[in-house]
């Protein structure tokens, strides 16, 4: 069996933490080529998942001229996704790109446009919709189970779990704090499950406060506050073409006790759903209201029985098998547009006081 050849870009944590081995555990698949700025994490990404001839490199732009690699996967800090992307795009390679799909909209743009031009693949790395609650909660949605969804919400919020390595607080680099690190899948979740890209207004507010705080509380112990240049909770408020309305709300730093992440809550005309306590499904039936948990502990994915219910690992298998069998990606790089749009918006009100009007 020919395999497709994989070139990693940026091998440091997404890549070690989700990329790579998901994609060792996929036959069709050898790592040929890793790709990152310290000579070392390439040389020890090829050491533990390439080929015996894998190949190290510091510049992206070596990986992606050969002609013998397929597919590159793109890992590094969101302002290099949109150059990598492209340039990979355009020398014959099909991309996933982690996410968020870029550091603004105008890269995002740029990067479906060369999709386009060049007729190769692209995805982003939101995996969260690979996840047993979020097949089943989508199955339902497609059905019209709820009815007309016309209010979300999308809940990424951390109580004190502020990222301190790498570049997370580097808004240069980034692009932005909790928002665009864990909000985007927030909203990539809850866009998804109610089908509607079509945003008119954007009302945002974002918060640095906590994150001048010294010797502070946090999960990856204190941060530096010198260094933490980017909002540490953000709020949004969203409205669609349709009439409906979703809330995003984001945070690292928060003094709340109401956290969850990559949660969406969805209300419809004939039920509503949620995933605060597990996924619940509450709607009113022969005049009494209901409330139904979801039991997921059971089972695989129907897409492939027999393997343990690995978001991660589905997530590669989906993304190798559409371009085996030449079908769409399960996450369109169109959808992925709209949720950078959103963010960028819910900045950009923030920046300004005023509404964003698509």
């Amino acid at each position: 069996m020919e395999k497709l050849r994989v070139g990693i870009v940026g091998v440091g944590g997404i890549a070690n933490g989700k990329h790579m081995p998901a994609l060792a555990k996929i036959p069709e698949v050898e790592m040929v080529a890793f790709c990152d700025l310290i000579q070392e994490r390439a040389e020890e990404g090829a050491k533990k998942y390439g080929t015996p001839d894998a190949a190290v490199y510091t510049d992206y732009r070596d990986l992606v001229a050969r002609d013998d690699i397929d597919i590159v996967h793109v890992c590094t800090t969101n302002d290099a996704h949109s150059f990598v992307t492209i340039d990979a795009l355009e020398s014959g390679k099909h991309v996933m790109c982690e996410k968020p799909m870029a550091k603004n909209a105008d890269e995002a743009r740029k990067m479906v446009e060369a999709a386009k031009r060049t007729g190769k693949k692209l995805t982003i790395g939101y995996q969260n919709r690979y996840r047993a609650d979020a097949f089943h909660l989508k199955k339902l949605c497609d059905e019209g189970f709820f009815g007309e969804i016309y209010f979300a919400k999308a809940l990424a919020v951390r109580r004190r779990a502020v990222p301190t390595w790498g570049s997370f607080l580097d808004e240069e680099r980034q692009g932005g704090g909790p928002l665009i690190d864990i909000g985007t899948h927030a909203l990539d979740l809850t866009l998804f499950m109610m089908n509607n890209y079509e945003p008119v207004m954007a009302v945002g507010s974002t918060y640095h406060k906590l994150g001048k705080m010294k010797n502070a509380a946090n999960a990856f112990g204190p941060w530096d506050p010198d260094e933490f240049t980017v909002e540490d909770s953000a709020f949004g408020f969203v409205t669609f073409k349709n009439g409906a309305t979703v809330i995003l709300e984001s945070s690292w730093a928060l003094n709340t006790l109401q956290i969850g992440e990559a949660m969406t809550v969805l209300c419809g005309t004939k039920a509503g759903a949620d995933m605060l306590d597990g996924l619940r499904i509450n709607g009113e039936e022969h005049g009494r209201l209901y409330t139904k948990k979801v039991d997921l502990s059971v089972g695989g994915v129907a897409f492939y029985e027999g393997v343990s219910h690995d978001p991660s690992y589905i997530e590669a298998r989906m993304w190798i098998d559409a371009i085996l069998n030449d079908t769409d990606v399960y996450v369109k790089p169109e959808e992925a547009l709209v949720v950078t749009e959103i963010l960028e918006a819910i900045y950009s009100s923030a920046e300004s006081g005023k509404p964003y009007y698509f």
